[in-house]
C-alpha cells in the first residue's frame, strides 16, 4: 500500500488496527502534511491551477499503530563514519520502543550492515533500557560501524530467522540505498517487515532533509579551531591560520563554521571552484593589506586542482587527496619564492570533532528523530527515512531521499552570505 499524495509517496505494510498505548499526547492525524516549498509565490502557483502543492507526510505518533507490541521484535543498526549524536538516537530509539510501546526485545547489530551477515559472526546485543541509560554522554557508537555493502538476500535472511519485523538503520547515503535494497528484498519475499531510516551525515548532505544531527555540533566545535587559527594569525607578521573542515562534496560546514566565526577570511568549498595561481595572488594582497589571513577549507574542496585519484573507500567513494596539507605546502612555496617572511599554523581539527557527544541542540534533535522514527516504524511505515522540513518533523521516502545530494548553491544566499562576511572575491578562476 502506498499513501496517494503524488509527490512523496510513503509506503505502508497495511491498514492500522491496533489503538496504540500511549495516551495524553498529540496524535498526527494522516492527512497532516508538511508543505515542500512554503513560499508564498509558490504556493499561489499551485492554488490557482487548483492543486495542492508537493507536501512531505508529517510525523508523529498515530491513534492506530499496525504491529502488536507484545510480539514485537526491532532491530538496529549504525552504519558509516561516526559522528556526533549516533548514541543519542540509539537511546531514543530503545526508550520509545520501551516506554511509549511495551516493546521488550529490541535488539542492536554489531558494526554496522556487517551485524546482519552471518559470516562474520558478531554477537548480538539485547538492548534494554538500563544499557542505554547513560550513552548520550560519551561520542561514537556503543554499536560500532562499518562501510561498504554486505549480502542483501542474507542480510534478510538473518532479520527473518530472528523475527524481527522492524529494522531502523542509522546512516548516510550509502546506508539508506543499503536500507532500501533491504526494503526491496523484503518486497520481493511480501514479508510484513518495515524499514525506517534516520539520516546521519555530519557534512549535512542529505537532500530532502533541513538538517542532519551531528551538524550543529560540528558548526559549534569548529569554532575553537578557527578562534585558535585567528589567534595564530594576529600574533605573527604576516600569519597565517588554515583549517580543514568535513566536507567530502558539500561545504555546509565549512560555510556555517565561517559565519560563525566572521574572522574568517576564506572560505574555500567542493562546490566552488578556485585556481591555486588565481588564490595565492588574493592571499598575498590580503597580507600585504591586513598582516594577516583565515583561511577555511573543507575537505573535499579543491580536489581538481590536485590531479585525478581512481582509487575508492569501502563504500565505493573518490578516496579524496589531503587538500589541508597541500594547501600549507603550496602557500609556503609561493610565499618563500616571493621573498616574504611569513608564519603559517595548520589545524585539522576532523576526528576531534567527529568523536564529539552531540550539543544540546542535537540532543534534542536526536531524541526527537528517534521518538519519530519509532512512531513511523509502529504505524507501518517502510522504506522511509524521518526527516526535518520548515520545523517539523517528516516521513521520506528513501528513494528520494537517495536520489541526489544536497550542496550548497553557489547562486544562493548561504554562500552570498559567506561572501559578504569573508570578503573574499566572488570567483577565484
Amino acid at each position: 500500500m502506498t499513501d496517494q499524495h503524488p509527490d512523496f509517496p510513503i509506503e505502508k505494510l497495511g491498514d492500522c488496527k491496533i489503538p496504540s498505548p500511549m495516551s495524553r499526547v498529540l496524535f498526527t492525524s494522516d492527512d497532516d502534511r508538511v508543505v515542500y516549498d512554503s513560499r508564498l509565490s509558490v504556493i499561489k502557483t499551485y492554488t490557482c491551477e487548483g492543486e495542492n502543492p508537493p507536501a512531505f507526510e508529517m510525523a508523529g505518533p498515530r491513534e492506530k499503530i499496525f504491529f502488536d507490541p507484545s510480539k514485537l521484535k526491532c532491530g538496529i543498526v549504525t552504519c558509516g563514519g561516526i559522528c556526533p549524536g549516533v548514541n543519542d538516537v540509539i537511546r531514543a530509539i530503545t526508550l520509545s520502543l520501551f516506554h511509549h510501546y511495551g516493546v521488550r526485545a529490541v535488539f542492536g547489530f554489531r558494526y554496522g550492515f556487517e551485524g546482519l551477515s552471518p559470516k562474520y559472526q558478531h554477537p548480538v546485543l539485547e538492548l534494554t533500557p538500563s544499557d542505554v541509560a547513560p550513552i548520550h554522554q560519551i561520542g561514537g557508537t556503543i554499536l560500532g560501524t562499518s562501510r561498504g555493502p554486505q549480502d542483501v538476500e542474507e542480510m534478510v535472511d538473518t532479520l527473518e530467522r530472528m523475527n524481527v519485523s522492524i529494522l531502523f538503520a542509522v546512516g548516510g547515503d550509502g546506508t539508506l540505498r543499503g536500507a532500501q535494497a533491504i526494503g526491496e528484498e523484503i518486497s520481493k519475499r511480501r514479508l510484513k517487515m518495515g524499514v525506517i531510516g534516520v539520516p546521519k551525515t555530519i557534512d549535512n548532505d542529505i537532500s530532502f532533509v533541513g538538517k542532519s544531527f551531528g551538524f550543529e555540533t560540528a558548526v559549534a566545535e569548529s569554532k575553537t579551531a578557527t578562534y585558535s587559527a585567528h589567534v595564530e594569525a594576529v600574533g605573527a607578521r604576516n600569519g597565517i591560520g588554515l583549517v580543514k573542515l568535513m566536507g567530502r562534496e558539500a561545504g555546509f560546514i565549512a560555510a556555517h563554521a565561517s559565519l560563525a566565526n566572521p574572522e574568517v577570511n576564506f572560505c574555500l568549498i567542493p562546490e566552488v571552484r578556485f585556481s591555486m595561481d588565481v588564490f595565492l595572488d588574493v592571499l598575498k594582497a590580503r597580507l600585504q593589506k591586513r598582516g594577516h589571513a583565515v583561511i577555511v577549507i573543507a575537505e573535499g574542496a579543491g580536489q581538481d586542482i590536485m590531479g585525478e585519484r581512481k582509487d575508492v573507500d569501502p563504500s565505493g567513494n573518490p578516496r579524496l587527496g589531503d587538500i589541508g596539507s597541500y594547501m600549507r605546502d603550496m602557500i609556503k612555496k609561493y610565499l618563500d619564492k616571493q621573498g616574504t617572511d611569513f608564519t603559517l599554523k595548520y589545524i585539522d581539527p576532523s576526528y576531534t570533532i567527529r568523536s564529539m557527544p552531540a550539543n544540546p541542540q542535537d540532543s534534542v534533535f536526536c531524541l526527537l528523530l528517534g521518538h519519530n522514527a519509532v512512531h513511523a516504524g509502529m504505524a507501518g511505515r517502510t522504506n522511509m527515512v524521518v526527516g526535518h522540513w520548515n520545523g517539523e518533523y517528516t516521513h521520506v521516502p528513501i528513494s528520494t531521499v537517495v536520489s541526489r545530494k544536497k550542496r550548497v548553491d553557489p547562486r544562493g544566499r548561504l554562500w552570498s552570505s559567506v561572501i559578504a562576511s569573508t570578503g573574499q572575491p566572488a570567483e577565484m578562476i
